[in-house]
């Protein structure tokens, strides 16, 4: 071998500036501009908020009789094999994930580079294929469209996937940059079907990967051999083992049919559909759904006469007297021409009479209508009309409150129960059927008008009989009723105690909507057994509810407690809080079209946690298994089951389906579809519900919900569940409920609100809005990904609930940015000074208004803003403060008042960050830019109590020195820090280039007898020139100041090779600041002296790594390197390296951190960053 690794650098910087290079680099950077779509592979555990490399794979094997079968296929449709399995791959990711733009890795060796035939090394690049893809296209179709997209790839293969990457910027904190996942296909070199030679293969443990999937296959000629390799932080072994028989599926199917819709691929064995369709649906119980409910009370005041029946405050009826006067309005109502299939409406306050009524209507044959008497008259009028109701029951206080009635006949069951007692007491005759309708209930419609759910008899009975069995109700039990009738869950409160023999305790609409009367009846009532929503929950949580104790003292009434929690999801802190108050908690789950819960499930307590086996750290939230004769199916778009962990929507089968929606033949018709499952095919009239809930299925069997497929919103690519961030921010202490949403109130600007409802917190009450803000941004970053962080927050005394008490989503405020800056301590400008500082930051920050004592960093500032602000003040003061005045000065109140000095101070190199605390300073040099408002994070997240210091380049004052070697910098802040820190050890570190510098000041430090205990170099990356006979002078202007305004400022070049042909060193300095001006790199504020500073700066720094000459360091080195690639622009004449990677010390220690070489020092990265360095300057 006569070439070396270096030499293959050089032709791979020749490629990329040649125009070859540049027109492929042009046509990546096209067809990757826009926002890349983030593939959510299916997992069971949640994932990590930083990217993993951990690896693992499964190995697999196609079959010679397959592999000749595709063989046939591609040459019937004139494509290869791999062609055909990097499409069936694709069909498997769209088939699990349902992202309609995929993106894929193509695992490639270097096409056409003769010299690396000739060098030892890694020349495998990756080439991004971006597909569009359909349930409906046909998988023929899709093949053709991969062959030409592989045809096209071709030519533009060559291009280095990592400066892509960095072009793109294209860095998340939890996920791979532009794509997730990988193909790779190869075919057996030659060398190794020689006849004489015998192969073995040997399983090399998979250690790192790169992605979270890949699939490579290498063709062996007669079969083909492949690996799943995947990343274990992310997926299960399980997962990706179902993915591997999947995929040998579509495979089959696709030879077996290639013409077959890719929607419609069988994808699932057969045994995994009887397992899914069949075993986990296996629900049919003997039960006679023959009697109606009224019947099956009937038959209990049979077993119970005189046990009592219902409670309300000090009113009580016993089994017998209840029916009696059931009884009697039923014959009333008969006597009206209440039959079966008529519509009674029943608008009455919670009272005795409220159960009379019900059961009245149920048995006199009607079909009952509930009306809250707090609806808007109008929402009352509309549902009157749309039901065409023929007797309506009501009180005669709540007459005046209703609407003009015209063709309803009024029956008050309070002041007309006189004539309606003289009505016999006997039971009627029995004439409604199972068939028949119980009650219509209206719920919110898309339209904004109500619609009707039409629910039979069969289905209430049916219900009924379940929850008797699970979660169970026995005789004994007391339970309180505490929802309104027109929320269909009521039924299960009014009716399920009195078929057993219960007692039901009905609240007023007073005490359930009062926290304080509500606990207090829940004491005195000896209630067992409680049904309620999320919201009144968190509602007795909050008037103090105490967890169960032994205490005699305590508030929770010594009886066991059944807690039934739906209506809406229920979060893992609410069942945790939940738990310690019941002897049971139930999660219920279904919507009003299947007749009140279909699924239920048990919330338990882990064996070895104090935490409920469903939380959200340990097993994802559950709503259980399908009630007594009912099924539950997720499916994809084309009605066919998705496997297990895949996510699809919820159908329900079963008796509890409704009829559908009154007066809405073309809604019935679109939510309940015909069954395609039902065994029945006779039974036209058997239908499934589609309920629009997200769900997939556990290995168990359980159900987890996934939230409304409208609640499912994706933001710059994301994909984003907003129940993932609500449960994440209802586990902070300060959090009492939380809805998040995505509001798009500028067109299209969409972006993710959290509205917050805090709880008591004695240690918190004098804390700011703004600060409380502050806190539950940090604590979502230590959960969630950055881009589920919600873009605002606004906190509310408590949300807006519909009726029925779930939350009324479009109730919720616009955020107000003005509300995020005032706090409790705003004070206004006072003078003509801070008034036009206000202008500034408000223009700047986007925040109106702006007090004079907020914080400049708190506020959104950071270190772009920052050389605007100070622009801005100087043209309009005529001041010229220095960036490092922020840190002393933060607000508009200490501005101002450098603003007003005639004769500032001069400013040191020696910047104070963070002053306080006792502990040992630690030192750290600014990068190439000379401004050290990149560790503002760094120090914030050291904590107070760790003093830190920047030190700040010369040259941004007027008669500053700019230093152009390393050794001069170093010398200069030696002796700057040894002044202010005579003796002890020292801790010094540095970013960036800031690392060079403190690599050199510890090497004069030694020398000088001092002490370094920690030298700590953040990601500092140095120069080596291809020809070091270059001047310097000549080659950094183009390469290093591309690179340089590349990296901080987004730029992809900032002006060719030819521009600066034949200029002299002065000159091309003034191009390059043209250049800048014109692309609006500097403060539009700032002066042309200023940006000339700045440059000068720059090219100092960058003068001093070229020529610096690195010695032996005989201490040791902290190296903390990020794990995403260090963005280089493109330069011909050098190459960067780690300096860690040269450098000649006595010990090195290399720290691995999450992020970039420009986001290791920000936001959540540097956090984990802080974790491992807080440990070394101990």
């Amino acid at each position: 071998i006569n070439k070396s690794y270096r030499d293959y650098i050089h032709q791979e910087l020749e490629f990329i500036n040649s125009a070859e290079g540049k027109q492929i680099g042009k046509y990546w950077r096209e067809n990757l501009a826009d926002d890349l779509p983030v593939l959510e592979l299916p997992t069971t555990s949640p994932r990590p908020s930083m990217r993993t490399y951990n690896g693992a794979a499964i190995k697999f094997t196609i079959k010679p009789q397959l592999t000749q079968q595709l063989k046939q296929l591609a040459k019937i449709q004139l494509v290869t094999i791999e062609e055909i399995l990097l499409a069936v791959f694709k069909v498997l990711l769209y088939r699990y994930t349902g992202e309609q733009y995929l993106l894929v890795a193509l695992l490639q060796k270097r096409a056409n580079r003769l010299l690396v035939e000739r060098v030892v090394g890694n020349f495998n690049n990756v080439t991004v294929a971006r597909q569009a893809i359909s349930a409906t296209i046909k998988f023929t179709d899709l093949l053709n469209q991969v062959s030409q997209q592989l045809f096209e790839l071709d030519s533009y293969q060559n291009y280095p996937f990592s400066l892509l990457i960095q072009e793109l910027k294209s860095y998340r904190l939890s996920h791979p940059p532009i794509c997730q996942v990988a193909f790779g296909y190869s075919k057996l070199d030659k060398l190794f079907k020689a006849k004489e030679l015998d192969l073995d293969y040997y399983d090399l443990p998979q250690q790192k990967v790169d992605f979270e999937l890949s699939l490579e296959v290498t063709d062996l000629h007669k079969y083909s051999l492949g690996y799943w390799k995947y990343n274990t932080d992310v997926l299960e072994a399980e997962t990706v083992a179902k993915f591997a028989e999947h995929f040998h599926n579509l495979l089959t199917a696709v030879v077996e049919n290639p013409e077959t819709p890719v929607g419609k691929l069988p994808m699932l064995s057969d045994r995994e559909k009887h397992k899914i369709l069949v075993e986990w649906n296996d629900t049919k119980t003997h039960d006679d759904l023959s009697e109606c409910v009224h019947q099956l009370f009937e038959a209990q005041v049979e077993k119970t006469p005189e046990a009592t029946a219902v409670v309300f405050e000090d009113q009580k009826l016993t089994y017998s007297r209840l029916n009696i006067k059931a009884n009697q309005l039923a014959h009333y109502l008969q006597k009206l021409g209440v039959k079966p299939e008529n519509k009674v409406g029943i608008c009455v306050e919670r009272s005795l009479e409220m159960g009379v009524g019900l059961l009245g209507i149920l048995k006199a044959g009607g079909a009952y209508i509930p009306l809250d008497p707090g609806y808007p008259p109008e929402r009352i009028n509309y549902m009157l009309a749309d039901s065409q109701v023929s007797v309506l029951l009501t009180q005669e206080k709540l007459v005046d409150k209703l609407p003009e009635l015209k063709t309803q006949q009024i029956i008050c069951l309070d002041t007309d129960w006189e004539e309606i007692s003289q009505e016999n007491v006997a039971p009627v005759e029995s004439v409604v059927k199972p068939d028949n309708l119980a009650y219509i209930i209206y719920t919110s419609g898309s339209t904004g008008k109500p619609k009707g759910v039409q629910i039979y008899h069969a289905s209430l009975t049916n219900f009924l009989k379940s929850m008797s069995q699970t979660p169970g109700i026995s005789k004994s039990d007391i339970l309180l009723a505490v929802t309104t009738i027109c929320f269909d869950i009521a039924a299960l409160e009014l009716y399920l105690p009195l078929i057993v023999g219960a007692k039901v305790v009905i609240v007023s609409r007073e005490v359930a909507s009062d926290a304080w009367q509500l606990l207090s009846t829940l004491d005195r009532s000896g209630a067992t057994v409680m049904q309620a929503t999320p919201a009144t929950w968190r509602m007795l949580l909050s008037a103090g509810w105490e967890a169960s104790s032994s205490d005699s003292s305590s508030k929770t009434p010594e009886k066991e407690l059944k807690i039934l929690c739906g209506g809406e999801a229920l979060p893992t802190q609410l069942a945790n809080q939940l738990l310690d108050r019941g002897t049971e908690v139930w999660n219920m789950y279904g919507p009003t079209e299947t007749t009140i819960w279909s699924s239920v499930y048990n919330v338990m307590r882990s064996p070895t946690s104090e935490q409920p086996v469903n939380d959200i750290k340990e097993k994802p939230k559950s709503i259980g298994k399908p009630i007594a004769n009912t099924q539950t199916y997720i499916l994809d778009s084309y009605l066919q089951p998705v496997g297990v962990g895949v996510a699809g929507e919820l159908y329900i089968g079963g008796v509890g389906v409704a009829k559908g929606y009154l007066n809405r033949s073309d809604l019935t018709a679109e939510r309940f579809i015909p069954n395609p499952f039902d065994r029945q095919i006779k039974n036209p009239h058997s239908k499934l519900y589609k309920t629009g809930d997200l769900a997939r299925y556990l290995p168990d069997g359980n159900i987890e919900y996934l939230g409304r497929a409208d609640h499912q919103v994706k933001i710059r690519g994301f994909r984003i569940e907003t129940g993932e961030i609500e449960a994440a921010l209802n586990q902070h202490p300060l959090v009492k409920e939380t809805v998040v949403i995505a509001r798009e109130d500028r067109p299209g600007e969409k972006r993710l609100v959290a509205y917050v409802v805090l709880g008591i917190d004695k240690d918190n009450e004098s804390q700011m809005p703004g600060e409380t803000i502050a806190q539950l941004k940090q604590h979502l970053k230590q959960k969630l990904a950055d881009y589920m962080i919600p873009s605002a927050f606004v906190v509310l005394p408590q949300l807006p609930l519909t009726p029925n008490g779930k939350v009324n989503r479009r109730s919720l405020p616009a955020p107000d940015l003005s509300n995020f800056s005032r706090t409790e301590n705003f004070v206004a400008p006072r003078d003509s000074i801070e008034q036009k500082l206000a202008e500034i930051w408000s223009q700047l920050l986007n925040i109106n208004p702006v007090g004079v004592k907020d914080n400049f960093f708190e506020l959104g500032g950071h270190s772009l803003l920052a050389v605007n602000l100070m622009a801005k003040i100087q043209r309009h003061f005529g001041k010229q403060l220095p960036l490092s005045a922020l840190f002393t000065s933060r607000t508009i109140e200490d501005l101002a008042n450098l603003v007003r000095q005639e004769n500032p101070s001069s400013y040191s190199s020696l910047v104070p960050i963070n002053t306080q605390g006792n502990k040992p300073p630690f030192f750290c040099v600014h990068p190439a830019g000379g401004n050290v408002l990149c560790y503002l994070d760094l120090s914030h997240y050291l904590g107070k109590n760790k003093p830190f210091y920047g030190l700040q380049a010369q040259g941004f004052n007027e008669g500053e020195k700019i230093f152009t070697t390393v050794e001069d910098m170093a010398r200069f802040y030696v002796k700057i820090i040894q002044e202010f820190q005579p003796e002890g050890s020292l801790q010094i570190g540095g970013w960036s280039f800031g690392g060079v510098v403190a690599f050199e000041m510890a090497q004069q430090l030694l020398q000088q007898g001092r002490n370094v205990s920690l030298l700590a170099i953040f990601d500092t990356w140095v120069p080596i020139l291809i020809d070091p006979n270059k001047q310097i002078n000549n080659m950094y202007l183009t390469g290093a100041l591309n690179r340089y305004f590349g990296g901080i400022f987004g730029t992809k070049k900032l002006f060719d090779d030819d521009e600066l042909i034949g200029l002299s060193s002065d000159n091309k300095i003034n191009v390059i600041i043209d250049k800048a001006e014109e692309l609006g790199l500097f403060p539009p504020e700032a002066s042309r002296e200023q940006n000339q500073r700045f440059v000068d700066i720059i090219v100092g720094t960058l003068k001093a790594t070229y020529a610096y000459k690195r010695q032996h360091y005989p201490g040791k080195v902290t190296v903390f390197r990020p794990r995403e690639r260090h963005l280089n622009a493109p330069d011909p004449q050098l190459v960067w390296v780690e300096l860690c990677a040269i450098l000649d010390a006595a010990d090195i220690e290399v720290v691995m951190v999450p992020g970039s070489h420009y986001s290791c020092l920000n936001g959540s990265n540097v956090k984990v960053l802080v974790e491992s360095l807080i440990s070394r300057l101990q």
